[in-house]
């Protein structure tokens, strides 16, 4: 029986997961429909370009620009010849980052000599969770209708409940309080549609960039709170600079240009004599030093200390 390419490309465009060829200058020479459906690129955006050309942009956790150095994984395929996997995130069309498990496969000619690599990437969220929970909450009236997670009164109701919680049952928790910066030049000079954009693709990087027991809610106006149960001192620095870095390295498009923000965030560790009022208000105090420091910053118990 013979098969043509066509067959082989109608079957990869049925394929759930995304998956694009490059050569060894990393351009993308094909694109399939599962790769449209998790970052909202069409096969005509991508095909011909590199994927630093402001197309995937992958980083890792700590904002590392993959593509522009040699931790690129496909990068260390092609060289070496061994298959990879790694837990990245990648640019969504929207603007947001995307977490993401890719595997690697070196392409080789007939004669053995490496031409590319074939790149296999599923989306790594937990999308029916969220889907129910964002279901749970519009019940409640506890959504916030424009970014679509938590609203301030839920973030009080956790704040309450995780509170209870540590006292009947030791469970430790952190908060942190975010604050987009300079977001009232953004409203000024873009308008407020363009502003509405950042703070939806802030609140989505920021979801995806976290558990699914951690909760992330909108405290109001370009602020946000995340709870984070079981959560270890001595790493919630760690948690808000990775929240941090995926932020500063989304970003949207405006007049054909990326426009990126950056937040300024204050964690801190609940401790036993705290109220819903007092552990924010602490988070937001060390929001502020972050602010005071120069912005785009992580200011915690530890590091205030």
């Amino acid at each position: 029986m013979e098969i043509d390419h066509h067959f082989y490309k109608e079957l990869m465009d049925r394929l759930y997961d995304g998956v694009y060829f490059m050569d060894n200058d990393r351009r993308i020479l094909y694109w399939n429909r599962g790769a449209e459906r998790v970052t909202g690129f069409k096969a005509e955006e991508v095909v011909g370009r590199h994927c630093r050309d402001h197309v995937l942009m992958h980083v890792d956790d700590k904002g590392t620009l993959l593509c522009e150095s040699s931790l690129c994984p496909a990068c260390k395929t092609m060289t070496d010849g061994k298959d990879r996997e790694a837990e990245i995130y990648v640019h969504h069309k929207h603007g947001h980052r995307l977490p993401v498990l890719t595997r690697v496969r070196v392409l080789r000619n007939a004669r053995g000599e490496i031409i590319g690599a074939m790149e296999v990437f599923t989306d790594n969220r937990h999308a029916e969770q969220t889907k129910k929970r964002i279901a749970e909450l519009e019940k409640l009236a506890l959504i916030d209708p424009l970014t679509r997670i938590g609203n301030r009164r839920f973030a009080e109701i956790q704040l309450q409940r995780s509170l209870s919680d540590m006292h009947r049952y030791g469970w430790l928790f952190a908060v942190f309080f975010m604050d987009i910066d300079h977001f009232k030049t953004i409203n000024d000079t873009h308008g407020h549609h363009t502003g509405d954009r950042v703070l939806k693709t802030v609140s989505r990087t920021i979801v995806r960039s976290i558990r699914d027991s951690d909760i992330l809610s909108r405290w109001g106006g370009e602020e946000f709170v995340v709870i984070v149960p079981n959560a270890v001192r001595d790493e919630i620095e760690i948690m808000g600079n990775k929240m941090r870095s995926l932020v500063e390295h989304s970003y949207i498009w405006k007049d054909s240009k990326p426009l990126q923000v950056t937040i300024s965030v204050g964690g801190t560790a609940a401790r036993l004599d705290d109220s819903p009022q007092t552990v924010i208000a602490r988070a937001d105090n060390l929001m502020y030093r972050s602010k005071e420091s120069g912005r785009n910053r992580v200011t915690t118990d530890l590091t205030a200390d």
